[in-house]
């Protein structure tokens, strides 16, 4: 259950700073649906468009990187700080955007890998070989 009200499109309507990021949100993604995260912080219309900005900075801007690959690193890093919400939207758009089963299944295999991997190392205080310092 969330800890805040989720926005109605109705009440969106009423205050012009969320109706304004839901508007953007709508023309970026080029779909008519909102979702409980971003109906979530419209609790805070300055959180909501900060929050937004930057997103869409990162995840909805050309770059260098695939978008789905982007999708698939958020994942990643979703699953590492335990977001179920993040993993179930992330994992969405990565196969909205081309990610296959296999693909998927890689992924996972890699995200478990570096988790055990990482608790390993964390464990032991691996001191960093000189070669891997930049």
């Amino acid at each position: 259950m969330a800890t805040v009200k989720l926005m109605t499109d109705a009440e969106a309507e009423a205050i012009p700073a969320v109706k304004a990021v839901f508007d953007d949100i709508r023309a970026t993604r080029k779909s008519d649906f909102i979702n409980n995260f971003w109906r979530a912080l419209a609790f805070d219309p300055a959180l909501l468009k900060r929050t937004w900005e930057g997103l869409k900075a990162v995840m909805a801007t050309p770059g260098t990187i695939d978008p789905m690959v982007r999708e698939m690193i958020y994942v990643a890093v979703s699953t590492a700080n335990a977001c179920q919400y993040c993993v179930h939207s992330h994992t969405a758009q990565a196969k909205a955007r081309g990610m296959t089963e296999a693909q998927h299944a890689e992924l996972l295999a890699i995200v478990a890998l570096a988790a055990q991997t990482n608790h390993l190392v964390t464990a032991m205080q691996v001191p960093v070989d000189p070669e891997f310092q930049v």
